[in-house]
């Protein structure tokens, strides 16, 4: 098996797995199911059942009328929202929602004064929040709805030049002496808020309280074709325990595949998208029941992933905390496992995550050499065929002996006419008695692809990549199209160049024919997929005709003579 029959081989593997993804994946927007999953929570050391537990109130579309807390005696308070700005946020928030959220290092574009990615948003079509709040039997409580107010009079919060965080405090008082102070706190260059909630008791009566944590959201239809890098990335929710590890599920399949009704102490839940997602992060021992639903209101649908927990009671006169923390940002691989266990898996590369991994941490070490992620993979990919040589090597002698005997090759093809098994066998024997190997361009073709498809993944995936540039003015977005079509031009070229120095041993002609039309088929392909994917594959057959025009000349002789 000589390396173009490989390409052929390799195209109709690479478009399968493509295929393959886009068929598994749902194209339409999800259809909200007609129920709704019941709020479940968890108290000190017993879960309460169900029924027993008060409701998480309604939570309705941007611009419409809230529904009256059912758990709420004192008089509802209209949120006062103030804006937070730090080195990597902008945000506007009140006591119980984070309402937007700029990430002011990522601009939505490439184009110059881009706005920035914007992951929390109000507006119905890209509806996105945070919310936190307290429900309790009997008791007032502050809902995300609310009761919590701004502690003080500032509505205007921006990191100074040299301070390491901010706080922002908001407050909650009823009429029977329970205080609640939530202290939002940001820190500079960190994606992480920490969301801290101190509960007083200064009444005569004991307080028993939940606290809940939700995402919602009304996700835009995902994207779809071939080519299109956000039609493979998931989008929907993922949550971890650390009895079932990492755990996800499509919006489409909210309910379809059962409710979520799961116990757990020491994980998280998420809404994840391409390249970016937010989190709630309980306390590593607290424990909280997690939850999936999609409640309707006013004709809309949000989608939403809560964690409801832990539980409190506070004797007059005491008091009680529970904190927690909310990512709101990019998939940073290097970062997140250590905000919390596993959620770097948040970064889905699917079946791929064993090879993308060690991948992307490669590629990162190499951009901290060039400082460039285009110049980083063509380094990924001399290191590859550095490690690679020795099986490359055989290859190419393994291909020269091979055209040293095209010849008598040919006489024997002649001999047999149309008996191809007894010019198969023929062949085989001339193989094995001049020792040649057939198949030893094989090996590392097929060690290539399963590289070649990972870091299709990582070009996926990877938000570092996001709109990176290799070479200005020409290609200025290594995870978009080459837009001049230069790179695909050039893999033409390298594979054309390559098949006229590989022996076309035992093909017929309607093989070769089939053969000669394969760099037009990839340089089609090639052309609509992401540019630093072409960059890697025609770094990688350049340097492979460099190393077989050597070795072809290294190991030529005059043709074996029958």
């Amino acid at each position: 098996m000589n390396q173009t029959r490989m390409f052929l081989i390799f195209a109709w593997l690479m478009v399968a797995s493509l295929l393959w993804v886009e068929w598994g994946k749902d194209k339409a927007a999800p259809e909200t199911p007609a129920t709704t999953a019941a709020a479940t929570s968890t108290g000190d050391s017993t879960v309460p059942s169900t029924a027993n537990m008060p409701t998480v109130p309604s939570v309705p579309l941007a611009g419409t009328t809230p529904s009256a807390p059912q758990t709420t005696a004192a008089p509802a308070t209209s949120a006062q929202t103030v804006t937070v700005n730090t080195d990597v946020l902008r945000l506007r928030l009140d006591g119980g929602n984070i309402r937007s959220a700029e990430l002011l290092r990522y601009p939505q574009t490439t184009e110059r004064n881009s706005a920035p990615v914007q992951l929390f948003d109000e507006r119905p079509a890209s509806y996105f929040v945070a919310q936190s709040g307290w429900v309790s039997s009997g008791s007032a409580a502050p809902s995300h709805e609310s009761g919590f107010v701004p502690e003080t009079a500032a509505r205007d919060y921006t990191l100074a030049q040299g301070a390491r965080e901010i706080s922002v405090p908001f407050v909650w008082t009823s009429n029977n002496g329970v205080t609640i102070r939530r202290t939002y706190t940001f820190k500079r260059g960190d994606y992480t808020i920490g969301v801290r909630d101190e509960v007083v008791n200064a009444g005569s009566k004991p307080w028993q309280g939940y606290v809940y944590r939700q995402l919602l959201r009304n996700p835009p239809v995902q994207k779809s074709g071939l080519t299109n890098p956000e039609a493979y990335s998931f989008t929907g929710a993922a949550w971890y325990s650390p009895e079932d590890k990492y755990e996800k599920r499509k919006y489409a399949d909210f309910l379809d595949d059962g409710t979520l009704d799961k116990q757990v102490t020491g994980g998280w839940v998420a809404l994840l998208q391409h390249y970016f997602f937010a989190a709630w992060i309980p306390g590593a021992k607290d424990q909280a029941t997690y939850s999936l639903s999609t409640p309707k209101a006013d004709g809309g649908s949000h989608f939403l992933v809560r964690a409801m927990g832990p539980g409190v009671n506070v004797a007059p006169g005491a008091r009680a905390e529970s904190s927690a923390r909310l990512w709101v940002g990019p998939k940073l691989q290097d970062r997140l496992d250590g905000v919390a266990p596993n959620l770097g898996l948040t970064l889905d590369y699917g079946i791929f995550t064993f090879l993308s991994k060690p991948i992307h941490w490669l590629l990162a070490q190499l951009h901290k050499i060039t400082h460039n992620w285009g110049w980083a993979i063509v380094l990924l990919v001399v290191l590859i065929k550095l490690a690679l040589y020795p099986l490359s090597a055989a290859q190419y002698k393994s291909m020269a002996k091979m055209r040293k005997f095209q010849p008598r090759i040919q006489q024997l093809k002649e001999r047999y006419g149309d008996d191809k098994q007894k010019f198969q066998m023929a062949m085989m024997e001339l193989y094995k008695k001049e020792k040649i190997n057939p198949v030893g361009g094989c090996l590392p073709v097929l060690i290539q692809m399963p590289v070649f498809l990972a870091l299709y993944w990582v070009l996926l995936e990877s938000v570092e990549l996001r709109q990176a540039m290799w070479i200005p003015g020409w290609i200025d977005n290594l995870t978009a199209r080459d837009p001049y079509f230069i790179l695909p031009i050039i893999n033409m070229a390298v594979m054309w160049t390559t098949q006229k120095l590989t022996p076309a041993v035992g093909m017929d002609p309607m093989q070769q024919k089939m053969m000669q039309l394969m760099p037009l088929v990839f340089g089609v392909m090639f052309a609509f997929f992401p540019a630093g994917l072409v960059l890697y594959w025609v770094t990688n057959g350049a340097l492979g005709l460099a190393q077989q025009w050597w070795n072809t000349k290294r190991y030529s002789e005059a043709p074996a003579k029958a």
